[in-house]
Formats: structure tokens, sequence, C-alpha cells
């Protein structure tokens, strides 16, 4: 089995391609050590201790090194625990493992901007979250309030020194040009 690599505009995360689907519907972000119970994989790149996020795509997974980490000491581990999983036919999560709950910073949208709010959510699954995904993460709609819609960004793309440009000057003007009703594009 090949498994391929590519960079991300965070320096600090690879992305990891084992040939073959990952996540069979959606995403799932591990972005603390304790989240990583609901997975076998992550638990395993978690717990080599250099690893800060692990992040798992349609077709990849993203994973996150700690602050001042070398890559060309840590990529050969991370490849070998994610060689051992795939081969393996390890399942990717528990059984029982939950689905993360929606962080309490959601905001309820109002009724009537659900049409607003279609529009918002359709251009970020079409237009934003495929250009995401190539960089190694995911953005989630969190609410759209006054003007202003809630975003939160995730995988690679978390933490990503380019990541409030993407906000300000790709997504936020995409909407803006869309949907006029959007003033602002904040991450959360």
């Amino acid at each position: 089995m090949l498994i391929e690599t590519e960079t991300t505009p965070n320096p600090a995360t690879i992305k990891f391609l084992p040939g073959q689907q990952v996540m069979p519907a959606g995403t799932r972000d591990f972005a603390a050590p304790e989240e990583a119970a609901a997975s076998p994989l992550a638990e395993a790149l978690f717990n080599h201790g250099d690893v800060t996020g692990v992040f798992f795509g349609q077709d990849f997974v993203s994973v996150t090194a700690a602050p001042g980490v070398d890559w060309t000491d840590l990529k050969p581990d991370v490849l070998g625990v994610l060689l051992d999983h795939f081969v393996s036919g390890a399942p990717l999560l528990h059984p029982d493992a939950q689905e993360p709950s929606l962080p309490a910073d959601d905001f309820e949208d109002d009724p009537a901007d659900a049409e607003i709010v279609t529009q918002i959510r359709e251009l970020i699954d079409t237009r934003v979250r495929p250009a995401v995904a190539r960089d190694g993460g995911d953005i989630v709609y969190r609410g759209f309030q006054q003007g202003k819609v809630f975003l939160q960004m995730q995988g690679a793309c978390s933490g990503c020194p380019s990541s409030t440009a993407t906000l300000k000057q790709g997504i936020e003007q995409l909407l803006k040009h869309y949907v006029p009703e959007v003033t602002e594009v904040r991450a959360i």
C-alpha cells in the first residue's frame, strides 16, 4: 500500500492520502488527545506525543505536529501508524463512538433568515468546502446573525497562518458577492 503525502498551507500540518476512502460521509476533527477516544487511528496518532491534531476527510487524513516538531522526524512514524491501520482493516471509529456535540457557541438562526442561510450553506458546500478540503481541512457553518456569518475552520485550516486571509479575502468576498445581506465573516 502506498500512502501519498501533500503539504498544506499550514506548515504544521501534512495531508496523507491512503488511496482509499477514509470517511464514508462527512468529516471528523480531533483537536486534542482527549477527543481521540472515539477512533483507534486518532488514538494511535496522538499516542506518538508530537501530534496535536488529527482530521479525517473523505479520502485523506491530516495530521498536525506540535510546535517545534520537525516533520522529517515525525513523518515516517505517522506513515507507519497509517499503514498499519489501513492494512489491518481496523475500524476508523469505535462502533459506540458518538458524534461530537456542537460547540456551545453555535448561533440559532432566525427563521426569517431561512432563505439567506440556505444560500450561504449552499455556497459553502459547493464552492468553499471542496477548496478547503484540497488543503487538508474543512469549514463548518455555525450561524448567521445581523449580516455576520460565523464559521469554524477544522483540520489543516485550524490555526493556519493564512486562514484569516482565506476567510476575509476569499470566503467573505464570495459570500458578499452572492448574498448581499452578508456584511462580514468571522471565525469561531
